[in-house]
């Protein structure tokens, strides 16, 4: 839906990269997945459309890294080293966004996060996306 659409700004943890992003669902594609490279990374992603995402300053310290297919890519600062966003590999006319990046959200803003199949990628096994759990978080009280 159109009206699900979110503009935010964002940037990595030096601000050398900053960007502007609308998602495309706003916070609904809300997600983490279990592949070997996201698993260790941990970040929650929410998706944007290709042309979604917009290189404000800093696309010059971006570097990316590629796995497994390298079929996509996977952004990151080169000063700071955190991930900001990569392209999907299921659904390549979209990028996914790191939230911890966004301006004013931060990862624990979300009690519950689906957690997606990765380990068993549909585009390796042919199949839909399986969700594999769901993180949770609980404050503290």
């Amino acid at each position: 839906m159109a009206s699900d659409k979110i503009a935010r700004a964002g940037q990595c943890h030096c601000g050398a990269v900053r960007f502007e992003v609308t998602l495309s669902d706003g916070f609904n594609s809300i997600r983490r997945c279990t592949c070997s490279y996201c698993r260790m990374r941990g970040a929650i992603v929410v998706m944007a459309e290709m042309g979604g995402i917009r290189i404000v300053e800093g696309a010059e310290v971006l570097t990316t890294y590629r796995f497994h297919t390298a079929s996509v890519q996977h952004f990151f600062c080169s000063r700071c080293g955190i991930y900001t966003h990569h392209q999907r590999r299921s659904n390549q006319k979209l990028y996914a966004v790191n939230v911890a990046c966004l301006d004013g959200v931060s990862p624990f803003d979300f009690a519950e996060v689906p957690v997606i199949d990765g380990v068993n990628h549909t585009n390796d096994t042919g199949k839909p996306p399986q969700r594999a759990g769901t993180l949770r978080f609980t404050p503290a009280s």
